[in-house]
């Protein structure tokens, strides 16, 4: 395999390498090390990698890294996920909320209260989500969007029509 040496850098580039050794970052430093050494000595990355304690393949993917990117590669980038990693796209939070305003009686239960359980079932079933999510999932879901989700009081939901007027003239 060919050696991959580190293009000659600008004089300003130059510069800013000479900075970077200087800095508080240790990536910084050690990319500005490995860039140098590859470009002023012609050293292998092997054997940079041998000087600075570390393997060759960082020290060619420091190099491809410059250039790729030019000195801007010195700088240590975020490492987070940069796709979507929540399990309720914005459809599917709108239809979650529709479907927590309505009686888990449609859809299939003998109950007249949602559990976080119940509603990562029919989170499944309804197609919001692709696997059974966890209660906890579903729980931050709801808090995102600004629902308190609290434990479920029991009501008393007399089948009677005059329940209403009953309970009103009892309790006053």
């Amino acid at each position: 395999m060919k050696p991959l040496y580190a293009r000659q850098p600008t004089e300003e580039e130059r510069e800013e390498l000479k900075q970077g050794l200087k800095s508080a970052s240790g990536f910084t430093v050690r990319r500005s090390q490995m860039i140098l050494m590859s470009a002023n000595e012609h050293l292998k990355a092997d054997a940079i990698g041998c000087r600075l304690g570390c393997t060759g393949q960082a020290v060619r993917e420091a190099i491809h890294a410059y250039h790729r990117e030019g000195v801007a590669c010195l700088y240590a980038k975020s490492r987070a996920r940069h796709d979507d990693q929540r399990a309720f796209d914005d459809m599917a939070r709108e239809r979650l909320r529709e479907v927590v305003r309505q009686s888990p009686r449609a859809y299939g239960y003998d109950t007249s209260l949602w559990s976080l359980a119940r509603l990562a079932e029919v989170s499944h079933r309804e197609g919001l989500t692709d696997h059974v999510v966890s209660i906890e999932t579903v729980s931050a879901t709801l808090r995102s969007m600004g629902i308190n989700w609290q434990r479920v009081r029991g009501w008393i939901n007399s089948p009677d029509p005059q329940y209403e007027v009953k309970k009103s003239v009892v309790t006053g």
